[in-house]
């Protein structure tokens, strides 16, 4: 098996994206990934490893099928896991359709979906049923790709919160050679 050492951060922006449109960073997904890269510039001990940063840059004005596509496989394909944003801003892109279907239902990679509207894990799940709340399900159907693959694969939801993202990054269960059991996972309320 290859060795898999990036994390596939995948999340929304309008298209065509460009990374230095300001647009793009306005977009709440995109800025949590930036965030994201930000803790890991910051603190070297954060173990996100970003994977859009191991082969040559994407542009939405190349050629979708010789380019784009070929690109976000090899990202995925050198990937350990997916980390998911996934908000009330994510629309079902073509790109996030293609990491989905690819990511999990090719490559079988785990995800960790972060939920950056969300800071709290009471936010996330019901802490008397110690089930995931519906207002989280229902985001699930702005990605019917995530949504109709997360069954195949471990799932973790976490809120946007440092300290609950870097437990998801650092746990094995969430690692395509060392991934535990397909079911949706979350951190129990204390």
């Amino acid at each position: 098996m290859a060795y898999r050492s990036g994390n596939y951060s995948a999340f929304y922006v309008s298209e065509p994206f460009h990374e230095s449109n300001l647009g793009a960073s306005a977009t709440r997904d995109f800025a949590s990934y930036n965030l994201l890269k930000a803790w890991k510039a910051d603190d070297s001990t954060f173990p996100f490893i970003d994977s859009h940063n191991k082969n040559y840059n994407v542009r939405d004005g190349s050629d979708w099928e010789r380019t784009l596509k070929p690109r976000l496989h090899n990202r995925l394909g050198n990937s350990k896991n997916i980390v998911l944003f996934l908000s009330s801003v994510t629309k079902n892109s073509r790109a996030l359709r293609e990491e989905m279907n690819y990511g999990i239902g090719t490559l079988g990679l785990p995800v960790i979906v972060v939920y950056p509207e969300y800071s709290e894990k009471n936010d996330i799940v019901n802490c008397t049923s110690g089930t995931i709340k519906q207002k989280i399900r229902n985001l699930w159907d702005k990605l019917p790709a995530f949504r109709d693959n997360m069954s195949s694969v471990p799932t973790i939801h976490v809120p946007y919160k440092k300290k609950l993202i870097r437990s998801a990054l650092n746990d094995k269960g969430y690692m395509v050679n060392t991934k535990k059991s397909a079911a949706a996972y979350f951190y129990t309320c204390d």
